[in-house]
């Protein structure tokens, strides 16, 4: 596909389904290489591989886990600050970015879905939110 195709003509619906890391690709190669660490070592993994159906069958303890759902606001703010390669790409930048929002907000409802099914602890990220206050509640979801 072209990038008008990709991110213009395509639906955000068509977008979020046929988007493979919104699928659990690779996750498998990310446990192995965490399996691989020294058992006394933290780890921190983030991606959109870690798909809470795929991770809460190995987490051993309350706490080993949390998701970050970022408000449709964050998401916009967080591509104009580090600036819109994909939609800069196609001939429509603004329908492809509104495409791109919407494509990630609907997974973001999907995450939040998944984890209230898994009962699994989230924190919603939102423009009012310092780094510093991500920070501290992710350390309280760890009981750091």
């Amino acid at each position: 596909m072209d990038m008008d195709e990709r991110w213009v003509n395509r639906s955000p619906a068509i977008m979020l389904e046929t988007f493979h890391w919104f699928r659990g690709e690779g996750f498998d190669c990310i446990v192995e290489d965490l399996l691989a660490l020294p058992a006394e070592t933290g780890v921190l993994a983030e991606g959109f591989r870690l798909l809470p159906r795929l991770v809460a069958p190995l987490l051993t303890a309350p706490g080993q886990g949390v998701w970050l759902l970022p408000t449709p606001e964050f998401r916009r703010a967080a591509f104009d600050r580090r600036g819109w390669e994909i939609p800069g790409r196609t001939g429509d930048p603004e329908r492809a970015a509104r495409n791109l929002l919407d494509r990630d907000r609907m997974f973001t409802d999907r995450l939040r879905g998944e984890t209230r099914r898994l009962h699994l602890p989230t924190v919603e990220v939102s423009t009012a939110m310092t780094e510093d206050e991500v920070i501290d509640t992710v350390s309280r979801v760890f009981r750091m």
